[in-house]
């Protein structure tokens, strides 16, 4: 465990550029120019890892063993010309609730450490035949049932940016690992916004797909999840670099007969649509920061100047698909949740007890017509999407907030869903998104989100690599820069 008052003083020295510092394209190419070697590259990663993890609590186990072993398979396999796939050789990390073969699947909790899978997810299976090396388990909090990552296991992750800051949830060790270079590449999932969110507070960028687009199964019980959770849930990749999600949606979206969800859309199929962009400049009942709308003016900026056509003309019911999303999961929370009360961590039953007050209860009649709802809804977009693919959006509509003040209260939790109504929107009606960043502000990382058609990831990228173009990168950061 980490204490954030045991590192008022600690930081990295800053140094010059290294292997960790690479993004996966990146390393990916210097590998097959055979600038360094894949035992080189991993090496280094688990020297970050050794020099940084302590600082920031992100990883939960290290793989170094099983990770050199499969570098210098790499080795051979690149030094022979004949790369294992677009990935060869280069380190990945694995949020802690998609199986690893061999490692717990823990969820954050304590009472799974000893849930070794027995074979990998779709994900992590699709990387490995790609060449690409896990070289570490990530910090989650329990059961991802949290906007902040803390879990029973293993206790904070801390925000590198300002320890007494919230990395979000609930993949932040993964986004704090991309954004202090102890791993170029991630897994993790969006349920709540957990690609997207975490990766706003660390710096990094992500990709959730469209429903149906990244096959993923478990290997360890429960295997099978409520239906919210398959209508919602998506895995997707996390990385530093918009190049480095589409180099691995291309390997991650490959069919697995364990997913009857997965639809096989080729990698590389981008609708052919206008490239117009409406920007949410503002949601009913919804309070903007400064450092927000400061987010969207920039990315629209960039678009507009690489000649996207900005379009006045809002989607259609935002404020009912997050209402929706809420009752979805909640709904299925109190059926399921109640069985593993015992299991997680006192904080993870009170984020648990604020959410059901915050969501009323439905009678099963009122739980179907979320369904129709979520039809009807999704109808309104694409039709909505076909004149205007694009929205550009904030994750979530504050800064982030201060490490654990998700557990402050009923008004505290309604304010943070509040923050989020695009984001959860888009988990309800199953879109794709990107999330970018737009640098800092006032010392601290700031960003926005591409909302795209179903299986529009191509049009996110392209409009998240506009952005990043003009606004560049802003990690890996030296921990911390503010404490």
């Amino acid at each position: 465990m980490t204490d954030a008052t045991s590192l008022e003083a600690a930081r990295i020295p800053a140094s010059t550029p290294e292997l960790h510092t690479l993004g996966a394209a990146e390393a990916a190419r210097a590998l097959r120019a055979k600038e360094f070697t894949s035992t080189e590259l991993v090496q280094a990663v688990l020297d970050r890892i050794a020099a940084v993890n302590p600082r920031v609590n992100a990883v939960r186990e290290v793989l170094a063993e099983s990770a050199l072993r499969a570098a210098a398979e790499a080795d051979l396999r690149l030094a022979a010309g004949r790369p294992a796939g677009p990935l060869d050789g280069v380190p990945v990390t694995v949020k802690d609730n998609i199986d690893v073969a061999g490692s717990a699947t823990t969820q954050g909790v304590a009472a799974f450490v000893g849930a070794a899978a027995p074979v990998d997810a779709p994900a992590v299976a699709r990387l490995r035949g790609a060449g690409a090396i896990p070289v570490a388990r990530t910090n989650m909090p329990d059961l991802a049932l949290r906007w902040h990552t803390d879990s029973g296991l293993m206790g904070p992750t801390l925000n590198p940016w300002d320890a007494r800051l919230t990395p979000g949830g609930s993949s932040g060790g993964e986004a704090v690992c991309l954004a202090t270079g102890m791993s170029p590449l991630g897994v993790g999932n969006d349920l709540g916004g957990s690609l997207r969110w975490p990766s706003l507070c660390a710096g990094t960028t992500a990709l959730r797909p469209t429903l149906g687009r990244v096959p993923h199964a478990l290997s360890v019980e429960p295997t099978v999840k409520p239906l919210s959770l398959q209508l919602i849930e998506v895995q997707g990749p996390m990385a530093r670099h918009v190049e480095d999600l589409r180099l691995a949606l291309g390997v991650l979206c490959a069919p697995d007969t364990r997913d009857p969800w997965h639809v096989p859309v080729p990698a590389s199929y981008a609708p052919r649509l206008p490239r117009r962009v409406h920007v949410l400049h503002e949601m009913d009942g919804v309070p903007y920061d400064p450092a927000v709308t400061e987010a969207l003016r920039r990315a629209a900026t960039a678009l507009q100047a690489q000649g996207y056509e900005l379009c006045d003309a809002p989607p259609p019911d935002i404020e009912e698909a997050a209402t929706g999303w809420a009752h979805l999961m909640a709904g299925d929370a109190r059926r399921a949740l109640p069985a593993a009360r015992g299991l997680v961590s006192a904080d993870a039953r009170r984020f648990m007890d604020l959410m059901f007050q915050l969501v009323p209860h439905l009678e099963l009649d009122e739980y179907a017509e979320v369904f129709t709802a979520r039809q009807r809804i999704g109808r309104a977009w694409a039709e909505y999407q076909s004149t205007t693919p694009l929205v550009l959006a904030p994750v979530f509509a504050g800064r982030p907030f201060r490490a654990g003040a998700d557990l402050d209260g009923v008004d505290a939790a309604h304010g943070i869903v509040t923050s989020l109504r695009a984001t959860v929107a888009v988990n309800f009606l199953g879109l794709p998104a990107v999330a970018v960043p737009t640098g800092l502000v006032d010392g601290l990382p700031q960003g926005v989100q591409v909302i795209g058609p179903r299986f529009g990831e191509e049009l996110c990228l392209r409009a998240a690599e506009s952005i990043e173009s003009v606004w560049g990168r802003v990690v890996p950061v030296e921990a911390f820069v503010r404490s």
